[in-house]
């Protein structure tokens, strides 16, 4: 069995997932058929890249949400001001 992988968030460090059925579980449910079909759509020569896309999706990062949130709040706006 593999180290397993850790990583920084908000100043704390937490174990990124790093099998399958565990990037699924840490998902949000509303997510996990989305990464269901991504994994089962990927070829061999993208199956890595899924997985990494996807295990660093299930880390919440809390401070990158907020600013996700806030730029599309900002972007919304405009929208609506044009």
């Amino acid at each position: 069995m593999a180290e397993p992988m850790k990583t920084w968030v908000s100043g704390r460090e937490v174990e990124v997932p790093t099998t399958i059925p565990a990037i699924r579980a840490a998902l949000p449910p509303e997510r996990r058929a989305a990464f269901d079909q991504a994994v089962s759509e990927a070829s061999v020569m993208e199956i890595h890249a899924v997985l990494r896309h996807w295990m660093f999706e299930a880390v919440p990062d809390p401070e990158a949400d907020a600013i996700m949130e806030r730029l599309a709040g900002e972007e919304a706006e405009r929208r609506s001001a044009a």
